[in-house]
Order: C-alpha cells, then structure tokens, then sequence
C-alpha cells in the first residue's frame, strides 16, 4: 500500500479534498507545505465554529483594548496581557452558556484561550502558525478561493 495523506471534509460550508501520495521522491519540503495548507483550512474551521459558539468579537474587542504593540520587546507583556483578568473575565463570561455542562464550559474557554493569545502574539508579528511562513504556492491557492 502506498504512503498516502488524505483529508476530506464534506459538510455544508466546508468542501475539501486534499490528498498527497507520498513516494521515495517525495521531498519532506512538499509533506510540510501540504501540512500547513492543511494546518489553515483547519484553524479557520475552529475559529469559525467557536464563532457560531461564542462572542468571540467580545474577545477580540478586549485583546483591542490592551493596545498592543509590534515588535519583540513587546511579546512578554502581550502574553501577561491576554493571560491577565481583563481578557480572562470576558473568555469565562461568554463560555458561562447555562445550557452546557461545567467541563463543556471549560473545554470552550479552552479553545478561547488558544483563540486569544494566537491573536495576541499574531499582533506583535510573532509566528506562531504555519501559515505566517511565505510558502509561494500557498497565496497563489488562497487568492484563487477569495475570488
């Protein structure tokens, strides 16, 4: 059987398929960058979906409100910033939904957590994604789903 990569999704806005085969000739360059295509289709799914959850736009206001900056000599303060109370009050008040249960809740502040201080650390041009690597065939296959 050969080595194969497959990812398929299939539900009402998400279609995809993505497959690579991997042969002796398969340069570990081309395994990585169908990684990270696949790496951004994905966490834009979770963030999509943890937005249909939650008010993440209230997170995304308070990580606003910490005013943070480029550069980094300013990452430190980004992390104890998004980890502080501010941003942590308005994470547990949007998971607090009656309707699910305690360890959903914190499953869902969980996720927010992730949500935010990927934001945080995006906002001082800090790679903490795959996706932030310049990988040339990438923008030609994200502009062509943008059109």
């Amino acid at each position: 059987m050969d080595d194969v990569i497959q990812f398929i999704a299939n539900y009402s806005d998400w279609k995809s398929i993505k497959k690579l085969k991997i042969e002796a000739a398969t340069e570990p360059k081309t395994i990585m960058e169908f990684l990270a295509s696949l790496e951004t289709g994905i966490d834009r799914k979770i963030e999509g979906n943890l937005r249909k959850i939650v008010e993440l736009n209230r997170v995304d206001a308070a990580i606003a409100e910490l005013g943070l900056s480029k550069g980094k000599e300013n990452i430190a303060s980004a992390i104890a910033d998004v980890s502080g109370r501010k941003v942590n009050s308005v994470i547990k008040e949007i998971c607090s939904k009656p309707e699910l249960q305690k360890n959903e809740q914190k499953e869902l502040i969980g996720f927010c957590k992730v949500y935010a201080m990927r934001k945080a650390l995006n906002e001082t041009e800090l790679f903490v994604d795959y996706i932030s690597v310049n990988i040339p065939g990438m923008k030609r296959m994200m502009k062509k789903k943008k059109a």
